[in-house]
């Protein structure tokens, strides 16, 4: 089973509905718009800000695999850094590099950033706006410093790391990406 079938089989664990009848709900509902789409499956199927986002995504072939479906990763990344966020991908090629000493895992394209997984997803970087880009990292413990912004439950990451320059880059956030690595398990 590939990604997309794991989460929509997860989806009905969860809400009790097939992927027939979710598309259902999404066909008969009319919207269009993400966000609307999005909110009908937290109010129709309970569901979380998270979870609703990425079904949305899966639902109207949206999602970073749908989007990137035939393409290398080069080619997502050159669409992901375009224009003025071309400045951050050598920021990402820093940190990808040093990540890949790390070990297996396996590096999936999404829509605007991409995500890194081993049994679980570890971490997520790409361009947040044009004047920076954000690490998002899985950590199942606590851990107090002012760069970690601790995200809200049912978020995709438990921190974000906000960068805007090389300088940023630093030993404490790979001790940090290598703890989620080794616990991604």
């Amino acid at each position: 089973m590939d990604e997309k079938e794991l989460f929509l089989e997860k989806m009905k664990e969860m809400t009790g509905k097939s992927q027939d009848d979710i598309y259902k709900i999404y066909l008969e509902s009319k919207m269009v718009k993400h966000s609307e789409i999005r909110a009908l499956f937290i109010n129709e199927l309970g569901l979380t800000y998270g979870y609703a986002n990425t079904l949305a995504h899966y639902i109207t072939h949206t999602d970073g695999a749908s989007l990137s479906e035939g393409k290398s990763i080069n080619e997502v990344l050159d669409e992901i850094y375009s224009g003025e966020k071309s400045k951050f991908r050598s920021i990402h090629e820093t940190i990808m590099k040093r990540i890949e000493g790390f070990g297996q895992f396996e590096v999936i394209p999404k829509k605007g950033y991409v995500s890194l997984k081993r049994k679980k997803q570890f971490a997520m970087i790409g361009p947040k706006t044009n004047s920076r880009m954000e690490i998002g990292i899985n950590l199942k413990s606590s851990v107090e410093d002012q760069r970690l912004e601790e995200q809200p439950k049912g978020s995709m990451c438990q921190y974000i790391v906000k960068i805007k320059d090389m300088s940023e880059i630093d030993d404490q956030l790979f001790e940090w990406l290598f703890h989620a690595y080794q616990q991604s398990v």
